[in-house]
């Protein structure tokens, strides 16, 4: 089976995930002793308290889903290293559920769905150790994962009768996750769906735009074409729907900030949205004056943060360190805001004081795939993660890779927190001309993001949308809306090629 929300959205082979198992089996081979097993624990649907209802449908813890595809609650998984055979456990269901939500499906309907070797219904309490050792199981490789950005874990599954197992929680999250780094050209078409449908929404956003408006309408109408034109059901991450000066809100459209504000003429619009298609992630931003003529002021800061893309684009190679273009992207930018008069010095010089992080605080971009933030990041041949600003927040120090996907998104904001810290401080302050940044206060800034797949022969840009200040100007100033039928049509043709 594949899965395919309609005739007019992609199709995700099975085999997708047939591959990851094995590409997990071919690295665990060697490092397990016989008689072993991995068994993990896919998501448990919540509800709301005191109600029956979720806020929004189930979505798939990531690991289970990179190793079984299974986009069902409550299920289990178990595949034997010395054979290869796969098991999945499906939760025995009560009769009222085919009043409630549907049929109950079969073993037969699971076990074709998701191309694997035998399903189990997991009647009792120890059917997982029961249908283990049956397969003369001794050795069961647990997950465990850490995340490195945010320090929570994945605790590692529990199960009745684990007690009569040798038990191992260490080495399954380092080979997950680095499988996981490495795409395969199954996982890359889906993303690359991904990036187009965040493409055409946030076309679409642009093109409707108009001051007048609030941050949420165009919130909405992102949603709406994601799901409605490329069958998104989920988005990667909260909507960041930033105008005027709330562009400097790095983490805006949270709860205390949510989308709310009026777009007033001449505001710098910052949308960083990006929807999700069978779990996998797309994170796209687009920055563009909301009346669709920059100003000469909005020009000098987008088109800095521009170079700085392209340039790291263009040098992001594998075996290129993250941490090195992180620092390329700092000195472009510099660069452009000494040419434009608001900084002075040695452009070395000023990196060295950090004076790029004043103006672009965050790192430079993250993996990408199943999740918006992608696991792995301090995994490999990282360095460990830097104390200094800016490069603190690096959510990867690694050398690059063929097949790794990952976001290019550097930016210029200006944050009255960080100016009045950096102006008083005697270090960064001989680099700043504050005449020439006060003139810049209260405009938000710029980050211009794309998903991109590093390769050898020349990487791989997933998003598709205008970028020079001149393609963005016509493209808003051309007649109409963008339609319903031209993203039908540019969706259509994609999907054709």
């Amino acid at each position: 089976m594949t899965f395919q929300l309609s005739e007019k959205t992609f199709k995700v082979p099975v085999d997708l995930f047939v591959e990851n198992r094995q590409r997990l089996l071919d690295a665990l081979k060697t490092k397990v002793p016989a008689n072993s097993a991995v068994l993990l624990q896919g998501g448990v649907e919540k509800n709301r308290y005191n109600t029956d209802a979720a806020d929004l449908p189930f979505r798939q813890e990531s690991y289970f889903f990179w190793t079984f595809g299974v986009n069902e609650s409550e299920f289990y998984g178990v595949i034997d290293v010395t054979s290869g055979k796969t098991t999945l456990f499906a939760p025995r269901l009560d009769p009222s559920y085919a009043i409630w939500d549907g049929k109950i499906n079969d073993e037969k309907y699971f076990k074709e769905k998701y191309a694997v070797d035998e399903v189990v219904f997991n009647d009792t309490e120890k059917t997982i150790a029961e249908k283990l050792k049956a397969l003369t199981v001794k050795n069961v490789y647990l997950l465990r994962a850490e995340n490195t950005d945010s320090g929570d874990v994945l605790a590692e599954p529990q199960f009745a009768g684990s007690q009569d197992f040798q038990l191992n929680t260490q080495l399954l999250y380092l080979e997950m996750a680095e499988l996981r780094v490495i795409k395969t050209e199954k996982e890359i078409n889906v993303m690359r769906y991904a990036s187009k449908i965040a493409s055409e929404a946030h076309r679409a956003a642009m093109k409707h735009m108009k001051p007048g408006l609030y941050e949420y309408q165009l919130e909405s109408l992102f949603r709406h074409t994601s799901y409605y034109h490329g069958g998104c059901r989920h988005l990667a991450y909260t909507c960041i729907a930033a105008s005027g000066c709330n562009g400097s809100v790095l983490h805006y459209g949270h709860a205390n900030a949510p989308n709310d504000k009026f777009i007033k003429d001449g505001d710098m619009c910052l949308f960083d949205m990006g929807p999700e298609y069978n779990c996998y992630a797309s994170d796209i931003t687009t920055s563009f004056p909301s009346n669709g003529k920059f100003t000469e002021k909005q020009k000098i800061v987008y088109n800095a943060v521009l170079d700085a893309n392209l340039a790291v684009l263009k040098a992001a190679k594998p075996g290129v360190r993250w941490t090195d273009m992180h620092i390329l992207s700092e000195k472009v930018i510099l660069e452009h805001l000494k040419k434009a008069g608001l900084i002075v010095g040695d452009i070395d010089k000023a990196v060295e004081a950090r004076v790029g992080a004043v103006f672009m605080p965050h790192g430079l971009g993250h993996f990408i795939g199943l999740d918006v933030h992608d696991c792995g990041g301090y995994m490999g041949d990282a360095t460990p993660r830097s104390t200094l600003p800016g490069l603190k927040s690096l959510r990867t120090t690694r050398t690059l890779k063929e097949r790794m996907a990952i976001t290019i998104e550097p930016g210029c904001y200006f944050i009255d927190f960080l100016l009045d810290e950096a102006l008083a401080d005697p270090v960064k302050s001989a680099f700043l001309v504050k005449a020439e940044i006060d003139k810049y206060r209260g405009s938000g800034g710029v980050r211009i993001e794309d998903d991109v797949i590093i390769r050898a022969a020349g990487n791989e840009n997933l998003s598709d949308l205008p970028r020079t200040v001149e393609e963005i100007e016509n493209f808003m100033a051309s007649g109409g809306q963008w339609t319903e039928k031209d993203i039908e049509h540019r969706v259509s043709e994609f999907l054709s090629k």
